[in-house]
């Protein structure tokens, strides 16, 4: 049984047109492609037997279009968070990495030297913006306690505040934590004042069952 423990669901959104050739996607408000709306439905299709409490979102685009279906299946009304958006990423912005490299190489050896340090001209300091949202999360499990919580957020805003409140190195973020697949799941278990477990990363959603008492396989 949860008893009082939080269990927050965290959810990266689905699929865009910048997925693939991995562009960085921070404050471009860029919408769902046909495959990222799919898999929405799928996790909204999902969350029916989830036995979810409420549900969170970033405000961008992506993210609510991620929420919609499921707030549909469960009944849910998404509530929208800022402090869940993605980091903006100053001049790499809608750009490749490699693109970077070639039009500012000083700036993207800053960059994959220190990721914290070097962050990216012009965008946000990722160690602000992890505490934020770590804020945030611990708000969220404060107010669900014993409860099933989705969130759905962003693929590097998620890997920062799950550096942030494991103790992780944000240095380490890009190695230590693969990068979350569209639409996939990762379990943060939060009890009172202890210290969250990450009882899962980046599940596919067909490859979680939730048990009769409630608990997550």
């Amino acid at each position: 049984m949860r008893g009082e423990r939080a269990e927050l669901l965290l959810v990266r959104h689905g699929r865009t047109a910048w997925h693939s050739p991995n562009r960085y996607t921070g404050r471009s408000d860029i919408e769902l492609d046909e495959v990222g709306r799919t898999q929405a439905c799928a996790l909204a299709e999902w969350s029916r037997s989830a036995d979810l409490s409420a549900l969170y979102s970033s405000p961008m685009v992506r993210t609510r279009a991620t929420a919609a279906p499921v707030a549909d299946a469960t009944g849910l009304r998404p509530i929208t968070r800022d402090e869940l958006r993605e980091i903006d990423f100053g001049i790499a912005e809608g750009r490749t990495l490699e693109e970077v490299s070639e039009e500012d190489p000083a700036a993207a050896r800053a960059f994959l030297a220190d990721p914290i340090r070097g962050h990216w001209p012009g965008g946000d300091d990722p160690e602000a913006r992890a505490a934020e949202a770590a804020k945030a999360l611990a708000g969220i499990a404060g107010d669900h306690a014993g409860e099933r919580v989705m969130v759905v957020a962003h693929s590097t805003l998620l890997r920062l505040v799950l550096c942030q409140l494991l103790g992780i190195s944000l240095a380490h973020y890009r190695f230590v934590l693969a990068r979350p697949e569209p639409a996939a799941v990762s379990m943060l278990h939060w009890d009172g004042g202890q210290a969250p477990t990450l009882a899962a990363f980046n599940l596919p959603t067909h490859t979680i069952r939730i048990e009769d008492d409630g608990t997550t396989r």
